[in-house]
């Protein structure tokens, strides 16, 4: 992985302090011909790797990337799924039948109405690789070469115990995406020990990593010790615990930890963009 990497919280308007910020970026963002201009200069910046979760506007700019080779050479997505409003908007829209019907391929979606809840019972990992197929459509053609699952689903897995469902996830992406499979985290230190329990060596995990512990379960130190058992590929997000925290400050304690292996940020602006990879690569 490379050791830095782009985020689109603000091109959705995801601003942890600000209302008005996250209303700024929305309007900055409504067109796809700004995003894309802002990952070209994060591109020129030296950030080769966009990683983005699945909403339906990310289809056009990855078909942007595909068709502008030149303006983003040697780009990388790394996808992050399910987006889970995605899904909670088809079933307001469509209705439950309607919202399956639109993901699920016609003989499958036949097979699970004909067989109900004993059906989809029995074959959880089957809709999680249908679900990931669905969700991977819009990337046919780009270099993909970590898949994440998002943490709505992977703490809840966690919370449930189900860590035989995070190593089908981790298995199916191998096999079918020839692509390391990552899981995104608001719990370190549990989802660390779940996924070795369940045979995954070295499992790429993105997670809340600052220094106030922000969105940190456990706490920083529970974080640091993770750190130091040395059995995971770490990707440090939220590094700026919202907003709260010194930028150059956030960065220096980042970038000093023994262990952590990529930094995601995501930023707006050529200054910002610039400044911080000056920080990280310094």
């Amino acid at each position: 992985m490379d050791r830095i990497l782009f985020g689109d919280n603000q091109f959705f308007g995801v601003n942890h302090i600000s209302d008005e910020k996250s209303r700024q970026q929305l309007i900055k963002f409504k067109n796809d011909a700004a995003i894309l201009e802002t990952l070209a200069i994060a591109n020129a910046a030296g950030v080769g790797t966009f990683m983005c979760t699945t909403y339906a506007r990310i289809g056009s700019i990855a078909q942007a990337m595909k068709e502008n080779p030149s303006k983003y050479p040697n780009y990388a997505i790394y996808p992050c799924m399910p987006y889970a409003h995605k899904y909670a908007n088809a079933v307001t829209e469509l209705g439950m039948l309607g919202a399956l019907k639109s993901y699920m391929p016609g003989n499958i979606f036949s097979t699970a109405l004909k067989g109900g809840m004993a059906f989809i019972s029995k074959d959880y990992v089957k809709m999680m690789e249908l679900m990931v197929d669905a969700e991977m459509k819009m990337f046919e053609g780009i270099n993909t070469p970590v898949i994440f699952l998002q943490n709505v689903v992977t703490d809840l897995l966690l919370g449930l115990q189900a860590y035989e469902l995070l190593a089908a996830f981790h298995a199916y992406v191998q096999k079918k995406y020839q692509a390391e499979a990552g899981f995104i985290t608001m719990n370190l230190p549990a989802l660390s020990e779940a996924l070795h329990k369940v045979g995954i060596n070295q499992p790429i995990i993105c997670t809340s990593f600052n220094k106030e512990g922000f969105r940190m379960s456990g706490g920083t130190k529970a974080y640091e010790a993770v750190l130091e058992q040395n059995n995971c590929r770490i990707i440090a997000m939220q590094i700026f615990g919202g907003g709260f925290i010194d930028p150059k400050e956030a960065v220096s304690y980042i970038k000093n930890l023994k262990g952590v292996e990529s930094i995601l940020f995501g930023a707006s602006s050529l200054a910002n963009i610039k400044q911080t990879v000056a920080w990280i690569n310094a």
